[in-house]
């Protein structure tokens, strides 16, 4: 090992300086650099040399899945755990991360595969009492408490597991760097470790993150590109529910959805989470329209609501929107004013997605719309409606994607007539769903004209 001088690194992106900087000329931030010792680590490649191989001579090795025991993260994972993965989990402070790893780890215990579970945050009693509540019992679960890198490769290649989790990789520091713990350079260092163990292995790895402020994962985004799959818990503090989505994965779609509701024995997975989202929906109440959305491969269906008031601040009306894109609403506003001949200059608008959702695709752009028309004329959306279609800005409704998926969601959940976009239905003509009817429309005006 070869010590250097030191360098000044950015704790937001990793971008590195000779010397100290006030704002880093890379992302930006201010104060984010902090000096660290340049030492040069022998990288322990497990790896032989390779050799080019002619693309009709690589022969395709089927990727060998482990069951979670829970159906909504096997989902997510696109199908379950792929054998020598390394899975990133982040989320905020007391989102249910370890909770959802401790739980994952009793049903891989129970099912007969060896885990180690690392915990850099508590102590071995704590893990317990959680495992109590949690209803852990015997099977194969090894704890250890450690924050050294080093250390937990030596357990670990000792205990031999076949699942290995790490919370948390800010917590863990490698002796090899002289840094402190949660630093760009410690960070970096000790998800490589647990990478080239885990792919020299076969050992199916877990790294909790944290987040920033920001709501991003903390860490270089060398990490990220690291590992096999980035999974996003989120939720809001004031609801029990907990939403967990794939960002990236090598081994199943990206974006896939899985809610869990937070109870007495920890997390529980919700089947329909169309239902769930849906059962506290007011019955004929102005400015309440449900829309169909997609995440990842899984439609669900969401309710979106709008209060349209006079404003208490002349001249200056507020547009405040939660779930929803911000400057996409404020678009559609637009187009309402000057297609429509609206007028919002002495109206504040508020638009939220109930249940604490967040909804970034344009297919519900025309949910959008009529929510705010409902409010305005104070006329409720005739019960069993729901409504698609995204809204351009000479106010035509464009086709969405997959629009079977969303019409047999809205089917499903008792829904009887779907306002959907013209070009749609040429797809919906070729398929059997009886028992709903299906209108198309090309404009907004057309669209309005039929719900209201």
């Amino acid at each position: 090992m070869t010590k250097t001088a030191s360098t000044f690194v950015c704790q937001s992106c990793g971008f590195q300086s000779p010397k100290w900087l006030g704002r880093c000329p890379s992302c930006s931030e201010w104060n984010s650099l902090i000096e660290e010792a340049a030492e040069e680590t022998a990288a322990e490649f497990a790896f032989p040399p390779s050799e080019p191989v002619l693309y009709q001579d690589v022969k395709e090795a089927a990727k060998h899945k482990i069951q979670t025991g829970i159906a909504e993260l096997n989902r997510v994972l696109g199908g379950g755990v792929v054998l020598g993965s390394l899975v990133l989990i982040g989320g905020e402070p007391g989102i249910g991360k370890s909770t959802l790893l401790l739980q994952v780890s009793r049903d891989f215990a129970a099912g007969g595969s060896r885990v180690l579970y690392v915990s850099g945050e508590e102590s071995l009693e704590q893990i317990k009492l959680r495992g109590s509540r949690l209803g852990i019992g015997g099977g194969d679960l090894y704890l250890l408490a450690e924050t050294n890198m080093e250390r937990i490769i030596a357990q670990a290649e000792k205990l031999a597991p076949r699942i290995l989790i790490l919370d948390s990789v800010q917590t863990v520091h490698s002796s090899r760097l002289t840094s402190s713990p949660g630093s760009i350079s410690q960070v970096r260092e000790v998800a490589n470790q647990v990478f080239r163990f885990a792919k020299k292995n076969q050992v199916s790895s877990f790294l909790v993150g944290h987040i920033t402020k920001e709501g991003a994962l903390a860490g270089p985004k060398t990490l990220e590109h690291m590992v096999d799959v980035v999974l996003y818990f989120e939720g809001e503090r004031d609801h029990s529910h907990r939403v967990l989505r794939a960002l990236k994965n090598r081994f199943g779609p990206v974006s896939e959805l899985a809610v869990f509701e937070m109870g007495s024995r920890g997390l529980e997975a919700i089947a329909n989470p169309s239902a769930f989202f849906l059962k506290e929906r007011p019955i004929d109440a102005a400015g309440s329209v449900v829309v169909c959305t997609l995440k990842g491969s899984r439609p669900l269906l969401a309710e979106i609501q709008a209060l349209v008031s006079a404003t208490l601040y002349s001249g200056n009306p507020r547009r405040m929107s939660i779930g929803l894109d911000h400057f996409r609403t404020g678009m559609l506003l637009a187009v309402m004013e000057k297609k429509m001949g609206f007028g919002f200059g002495g109206e504040d608008i508020h638009l939220n997605v109930a249940g604490g959702l967040s909804i970034d695709e344009p297919a519900v752009d025309l949910g959008v719309v009529t929510a705010v028309v409902s409010c305005i004329k104070n006329r409720p959306i005739p019960t069993g409606m729901t409504v698609l279609g995204e809204v351009g800005l000479s106010g035509e409704i464009r086709s969405v994607s997959r629009p079977v998926a969303r019409v047999k969601e809205a089917a499903l959940l008792g829904f009887e007539t779907v306002v959907l976009p013209k070009g749609n239905l040429e797809a919906l003509a070729k398929e059997d769903l009886p028992g709903i009817e299906l209108h198309g429309a090309s404009h907004i005006q057309e669209a309005l004209g039929f719900i209201f």
